[in-house]
């Protein structure tokens, strides 16, 4: 929200009082509250006919410091908040002669005393963020409605990430950015997963914690200021602090949740029907067969919309027009080695046989004077279910059991943005702050039943909407793309904004949603999503099977496809890291790489867990743009063997076999010996690649079995030119050592292994 006019005017119809000093304090065991009047109080007298705000200090973790600032306390407190995990922490408050400190592990707060109020956030001694005099702010908009406002200092060359899975540009300074949860592609400055949490790369990420449409000016008020305000009496963020960017967001994970972890067979392959398209059983089965004929390995096939009738979105019951024997169905399709995922939402169009049962019931939001609340944008006089009612949830939950008892292994949980603010909800629930939160409570219904029914490790969604807390119910996709390049580079933006929101795990829609993907980027589309995280092919008036883009285009998706299954054991192991950290799978250069400044603003190319650089082609020419960043040892082209000395920009072409795939230094890469399905023995049979290994350094790795326990630890250390590799568990295979001056293959003995040479 902006209300400063200029530099020193505020805008017309604001109202705007500051915070200007601390007049006096109040301690106690675990929090440090301050009261900070509106005018500077120089005598008593000063005190009557004026205004204060409040400010709390706590501390929920270590190296983390909740400020809670307010106006009127006695507003009645609304529902929902997000779920904040919280430790048994006790901070050190200390008092000098100018100032207070407030300290929680490596991190201190200090707020001065005097006129000039102003906040300072260290971490071990060094300054990470100030708020300084007129910061702290109660804003009345000209609607009459209260606001809490602060702002935090945004320092030279400081760069902000995240908010969310944002399409605009990846660094966030200069942005206006509102959190509130819109079905609007991928084009825009609107989202459907926002998230108030930005990671800055000085070190420190800031968590508002507020389900309400928080308003942050990323530089874009003040251009030296992070400012964020919410609506109401209160405001309430974290400051979150690390010895590394990685190491901040597995703090705020730690306050927000972590993600679960899918379950390995979800890193094959996706096929979907699409979602527009005519089809049937015999449209199915052409596509599955086609595929095993052409040796594409699938893992998992989507039903989309069309699944059930038109008009009676959701019903949860099969088109018997194309789904004659659905039971029947689902069990040939399994007994090919298949998963079934179907699409769900959480509306029921009125023609919707389970409409009246809802009716009934009471199980749907409503508005004010009683009436079911009811609109005709996508489904024809739909309900939203309301999922604050327990009963609605056991009935909503009974219709996918169902479904799960058919066969179903896992749900599209698609929409959850469009969700009214004049609604009832049955717990009485705030509207407002429902609209965005109304994504986690959606998806965490579905994703528990899946963990109830189908065991934990074996639930997965492929969800749409989010909010903070959503990364504990993986795995996301970034909705309507369209087919062009343009789109294709959005989406990996808006998937490493999103991933540093703590969200572990991301896919897209293969070579776009809307309209036609023509085969040049059909295939550049292929390498891109079989190099992320989740990989899945899927439209909307357009199939997606790969010999409708030619016979080349069949040829890459099959060995992508197979190459992706091949590094299973450094997925699996990779996700399991993601899962206990936070930190995500695919993930912005920076993340991984902070003290490179080159990294900073690269969006364009994304390192797939700790050890994989991929670069997507993005032009019809086959022209790749990329940065090596500067480590110890040059990078080496898993594809095509080439060496990439570090810290340099390259450009070059690629054929639709290539992309650019480098390994970083000082690498073990664990290759699995199958390329036909996802989950198999990851330790046997393997291919144990050493990557340019430096004198003196020690390489580990592990690989995890498909239930994501550790089952293998390998090191490798080159010294006076012999070079150990210790496999004390038995993984079996061979190996082959990759360096600057070339390839040599080697075999592989459980215990030590010497090369020499």
């Amino acid at each position: 929200m902006k209300y400063s006019d200029g530099g020193w005017l505020i805008k017309e119809g604001f109202e705007v009082k500051y915070a200007q000093h601390v007049y006096d304090i109040r301690t106690g065991a675990d929090k440090l509250i301050m009261y900070l009047p509106y005018a500077y109080i120089a005598n008593k007298g000063a005190t009557l006919d004026g205004g204060l705000m409040t400010m709390e200090l706590t501390t929920p973790h270590e190296d983390v410091v909740g400020v809670k600032l307010y106006n009127y306390k006695g507003i009645q407190k609304k529902t929902p908040n997000f779920e904040i995990v919280t430790k048994e922490i006790t901070p050190i408050i200390d008092e000098a002669e100018d100032s207070y400190t407030f300290t929680a592990g490596n991190l201190a707060v200090k707020i001065t005393k005097g006129e000039n109020l102003s906040m300072t956030f260290l971490y071990k001694g060094k300054v990470m963020a100030t708020s300084f005099s007129r910061s702290k702010a109660y804003v009345t908009d000209p609607e009459g409605k209260p606001h809490i406002s602060e702002q935090l200092s945004l320092g030279v060359g400081e760069k902000i990430y995240g908010l969310g899975e944002r399409f605009t540009n990846f660094v966030k300074n200069g942005q206006t950015v509102d959190i509130w949860n819109a079905d609007g592609g991928t084009g825009t400055e609107q989202a459907y997963k926002n998230i108030p949490f930005y990671l800055s790369n000085q070190g420190y990420g800031v968590f508002v914690n507020s389900p309400d449409k928080v308003s942050f000016e990323v530089g874009s008020e003040k251009v030296s200021r992070v400012q964020f305000s919410v609506p109401g009496e209160e405001l309430e963020y974290f400051f979150i602090a690390g010895d590394t960017l990685k190491e901040v967001l597995t703090n705020y994970t730690d306050l927000t949740g972590k993600p679960a972890l899918p379950p390995a067979w979800s890193f094959g392959l996706w096929l979907s029907t699409s979602f527009l398209t005519d089809y049937d059983e015999a449209t199915v089965n052409s596509f599955v067969e086609g595929m095993l004929e052409r040796d594409i390995p699938l893992e998992v096939f989507h039903f989309d919309c069309l699944w059930m009738r038109e008009y009676e979105w959701c019903n949860f019951t099969w088109d018997e027009r194309t789904f004659p024997e659905p039971v029947a169905m689902l069990r040939r399709l399994k007994e090919k080695g298949l998963k079934i995922c179907v699409w769900i939402n959480p509306y029921i169009g009125q023609k919707s046989p389970l409409f009246d049962e809802g009716l009934a019931h009471g199980y749907f939001l409503k508005r004010a004077n009683g009436d079911v609340w009811q609109w005709d944008k996508w489904q024809a006089g739909m309900a939203i279910v309301d999922f604050t009612n327990p009963e609605a949830v056991a009935w909503y939950t009974s219709k996918l059991k169902a479904l799960l008892d058919m066969g179903v292994d896992c749900f599209k949980t698609d929409f959850g943005e469009r969700i009214p603010t004049d609604a009832v909800y049955f717990d009485g629930s705030d509207p407002e702050k429902m609209h965005n939160y109304y994504a986690y409570l959606y998806n965490e219904v579905v994703f528990d039943l899946l963990k109830e029914v189908r065991g934990e490790g074996e639930a997965v969604l492929f969800a749409r909407s989010a909010s903070v807390g959503s990364q504990k119910f993986p795995v996301h996709w970034g909705g309507d793309s369209t087919s062009d390049y343009p789109s294709m580079a959005e989406s990996l933006r808006a998937g490493l904004s999103f991933g540093l929101g703590g969200f572990g795990y991301w896919s897209h829609d293969i070579s776009g949603f809307e309209a036609g993907a023509d085969p040049d980027l059909y295939k550049r589309w292929t390498q891109f999503g079989l190099l992320s995280s989740h990989s899945r092919y899927h439209g909307s008036w357009q199939y997606k099977v790969p010999w409708l883009y030619g016979e080349e285009a069949v040829a890459v998706s099959r060995e992508f496809t197979k190459l992706k299954l091949r590094l299973m054991p450094y997925l699996q192991s990779q996700s399991v890291a993601t899962a206990a950290s936070g930190v995500p799978m695919m993930r912005g250069m920076v993340l991984e790489f902070p003290e490179d400044v080159a990294t900073h603003e690269l969006d364009r190319q994304y390192m797939l867990g700790d050890a994989l650089l991929v670069a997507p082609i993005f032009n019809t020419e086959g022209v790749g743009q990329f940065y090596v960043p500067e480590t110890a040892g040059d990078w080496i082209d898993h594809l095509s063997g080439k060496v990439y000395p570090a810290g340099k920009w390259y450009t070059e072409t690629y054929d639709y076999f290539h992309l650019p795939l480098l390994v970083r230094p000082n690498t073990i890469l664990v290759e699995g010996g199958v390329d036909n399905q996802a989950e198999y023995d990851y330790g046997v049979d393997t291919t144990i690649h050493l990557y340019n290994l430096q004198a003196g350094v020690t390489a580990t790795t592990t690989i995890c079995n498909v239930a994501g326990e550790v089952v293998a630890n390998l090191s490798a250390k080159l010294e006076n030119g012999k070079l150990t590799l210790n496999n004390p568990d038995g993984v079996t295979g061979k190996v082959v050592i990759n360096t600057a001056a070339g390839t040599v293959a080697a075999k592989l003995a459980n215990g030590e292994n010497v090369y020499e040479g």
